[in-house]
């Protein structure tokens, strides 16, 4: 609690400080103005200065300051976002206690590859397929926001697979290499001309991994090619080839992460370790699809995609080996209308549709030492989500800015059992149809300084590893999850767009909150398991404060702060004649401070360096056993240059610099107490770029 009013001492000391400061004797700032940051999640690019919604960017230039690895560190940087990784290639991400349903995996949060739904209609997202050199920029849309982007109650996610403001030729190849065996080679290259943009990209990582039972590769292909058809019609063809293994340690308990963080899950009287049993993941995956831009005229324009994926899901578990075989097809549409330029009021109106089918095989057998044995249950689901949405946006004045939304979601599955029970026919349920609404307006005070506040409902359909767990039984009685969220907030610059200041404060409170049990062989099972009231604050802070021309030895000087703030407990949740009401949200925790500084030097000398501070957050939904808060640092140094016309880029980074013994990733609520999996201790890599 002391470190987060120093904080928020700090912010407001830094902004008295800059408001005493004249706009023309703040910086001896010989440069151009920095290129203000836009938003494209809600269909049209908007400056974020006057987004009515917490929307926060990460650029490619943030991207290219973290180690290169892991999109970990520069998630975790965005307030109310927590990203982990419990072992090389196991991700798991939330939005503001979203992680709740996520025991691996990502859930509760709809991403989108570019105008394309990663996530499935099963509510599934394969995050760890993609390599994080092949992304080039993300925005995160934080809360409900369903009314552009279905069922969900987390967020939502966009993933840029290209650099839209880079649209020159190049061929671009990295290496790097670290502790743990860790080695990252990738190599890209785009072809500009006028009528036609190609990328093509290809990675390769594999990490040993700090425990047992961790080692990791992946193999990823990436292809993107963007056709002007003509003036008025653009034609853009994506996707990208998967193909991860990674094995999965396991939790320890208490004791033995004490003893020995590097142990797997050790066996049991009754049950065999992790080892023995070969757990892990084999995961390939298929995906692409193709997206149209036509402007029909100047203030008529459709946007159009039709998309796919095959995914190939082996998962030998310490009782079972697990495998899934999904298949997604879908495509959306959407009209937008715009208003005549140059009048009071600047309108749009868009109308569209978004439609995507997953059909599943899903088999557990037995497992021999990691080999598939006896069938024990085969399963068929079929999922069809489908939603139409609306939206009107105006802008008054260039003062006051309206946004109103409206999606109609429907969301129906069937599903029937193969074996043992040779089930005929599928047994459909079908939930009643769903309305989501979202208001939100904005209020530019000044040229510089923006009030905003929304209102929206969020609603989210129990999801298909949900549906049919681990637990090998099918779950029908699971109802959908809803709630109100209410924000406000506020946007700040400077005259020079150097400094931003970004602050949020939100209500959300959730009925049928879904929540994972475990059994005692570790497999799970979901329970509604009443609400949870979620209030919180969020604060993001940035600050060039020192931009000068190449004479001066420090020619940059950038701090960012982002803290999250939140207290987020159980309502009106009993089980098993427990009651859980009061509780802190598992898994959650309640303050995450990360700032950092980028300094740059002379001769393209540059270093950077991050902190982050996680209170300590409880492991299971009775909050008698916690996770402990901990301090990460990580610094980066490099060296850019021109080199015979090619551009060259060496780098040297170190993480975890206060050798914390921490667990990026807790297994909740687990059975036998086994939460922990712990994290690597100090940790180094290396690398060089090179651009021709």
């Amino acid at each position: 609690m002391a470190k987060f009013y120093l904080v928020t001492v700090f912010i407001f000391i830094s902004l008295s400080s800059f408001a005493q400061k004249k706009p023309d004797t703040l910086r001896r700032d010989t440069t151009k103005h920095l290129n203000p940051v836009t938003v494209t999640g809600y269909l049209t690019d908007q400056p974020v200065l006057s987004v009515p919604a917490s929307v926060s960017v990460l650029t490619p230039a943030q991207l290219q300051l973290q180690p290169g690895s892991s999109l970990v560190p520069a998630l975790n940087t965005v307030p109310g976002v927590r990203m982990e990784e419990r072992s090389p290639g196991s991700y798991r991400l939330s939005i503001r206690g979203s992680l709740l349903r996520s025991p691996f995996g990502v859930r509760d949060v709809k991403i989108y590859y570019d105008e394309m739904p990663l996530t499935d209609a099963g509510g599934n997202t394969y995050l760890n397929a993609i390599d994080v050199n092949n992304v080039q920029g993300l925005e995160v849309l934080k809360g409900p926001d369903g009314s552009l982007f279905g069922a969900n109650s987390g967020g939502v996610v966009l993933i840029k697979p290209v650099n839209r403001y880079n649209d020159s030729s190049y061929t671009t190849a990295g290496v790097s290499s670290g502790s743990y065996g860790l080695f990252h080679e990738n190599a890209a290259l785009q072809n500009h001309s006028p009528n036609n943009q190609l990328n093509i990209g290809e990675a390769y990582q594999t990490a040993a991994g700090y425990r047992q039972n961790s080692n990791m590769s992946r193999t990823f292909f990436q292809a993107d090619d963007k056709l002007s058809v003509s003036q008025k019609d653009q034609l853009k063809f994506l996707g990208f080839y998967s193909a991860l293994d990674y094995e999965t340690p396991g939790g320890l308990t208490l004791s033995q992460f004490e003893a020995d963080p590097q142990l797997a899950r050790l066996a049991t009287k009754t049950l065999p370790g992790a080892i023995q049993q070969h757990a892990g993941i084999d995961q390939k995956m298929l995906y692409g699809g193709a997206v149209n831009e036509w402007h029909i005229s100047d203030r008529v324009r459709n946007v159009s995609t039709i998309f796919g994926s095959y995914v190939d899901f082996s998962n030998p578990f310490i009782t079972t080996y697990n495998q899934r075989y999904e298949s997604t097809f879908g495509f959306r549409s959407y009209f937008e209308w715009s208003g005549k330029p140059d009048t009071a009021i600047n309108w749009k109106v868009n109308l569209g549709l978004e439609w995507q089918q997953t059909n599943s095989d899903i088999n557990s057998y037995g497992n021999r030492g990691g080999v598939r044995d006896t069938a024990q249950t085969l399963d068929h689901i079929n999922t069809n989500q489908h939603f139409f949405f609306a939206r009107y946006f105006a802008d008054f004045g260039k003062r006051w800015h309206l946004e109103t939304a409206l999606s109609l979601n429907f969301y129906d599955y069937e599903f029937k059992n193969v074996f043992p029970n040779d089930e005929p026919n599928f047994t459909n349920r079908s939930f009643t149809p769903q309305l989501m609404p979202r208001v939100a307006v904005s209020y530019q005070v000044t040229n510089d300084f923006i009030w905003r506040a929304s209102v929206s409902r969020g609603y989210s359909t129990p999801q298909t590893a949900e549906i049919r767990p681990t637990d090998r039984t099918i779950n029908n009685t699971l109802q959908a999850e809803d709630g109100i969220n209410y924000e406000t907030g506020f946007r700040l610059r400077n005259q020079d767009e150097s400094m931003f200041i970004d602050a949020s404060v939100f209500y959300y409170h959730i009925n049928n909150a879904i929540v994972p049990q475990e059994n005692a062989d570790g497999t799970a099972y979901y329970i509604n398991a009443g609400g949870t009231d979620q209030p919180g604050l969020e604060v993001n802070f940035t600050d060039w404060l020192i931009r000068r021309n190449h004479t001066d030895f420090i020619r940059g000087l950038q701090f960012n702060l982002s803290v999250t703030y939140d207290k987020f407990t159980f309502s009106n949740y009993q089980e098993n004649g427990v009651n859980y009401s009061g509780k802190n949200l598992t898994g959650v925790p309640e303050q995450v401070i990360v700032g950092s500084l980028q300094v740059r030097l002379p001769a393209g000398l540059y270093v950077y360096g991050q902190y982050n501070y996680t209170s300590k957050l409880p492991l299971n939904d009775a909050n008698t056993a916690y996770a402990g808060a901990y301090s990460l640092v990580q610094i980066k140094v490099g060296w850019e240059t021109r080199l015979n016309g090619a551009r060259l880029g060496i780098f040297a980074g170190v993480d975890n610099l206060l050798n914390q013994i921490y667990s990026l990733g807790d297994d909740l609520n687990a059975v036998g107490s086994r939460y922990y999996n712990a994290a690597a201790p100090r940790n180094y890599y290396a690398g060089v770029n090179v651009t021709f």
